[in-house]
């Protein structure tokens, strides 16, 4: 992981992306989002990363698409 990828909770995830917790959690199960780092039994997180990159490319699939 590179040092400046910065770990996100579902809170933040859910504001950068506008979308709900459910919903994120929907496109997780069905492969479309990315998957959380499990960082201990009761705590996950997103690479800012994985998040950024999910957003960049729904953006360039309505341009292309």
């Amino acid at each position: 992981m590179p040092e400046t990828d910065t770990l996100l909770t579902i809170e933040e995830v859910a504001v950068r992306t506008r979308l709900s917790k459910p919903t994120i959690y929907k496109l997780i199960r069905q492969g479309d989002f990315p998957r959380q780092l499990r960082l201990c039994a009761n705590k996950v997180a997103w690479l800012e990363r994985e998040v950024s990159d999910w957003v960049v490319a729904r953006a360039e699939a309505r341009t292309t698409g």
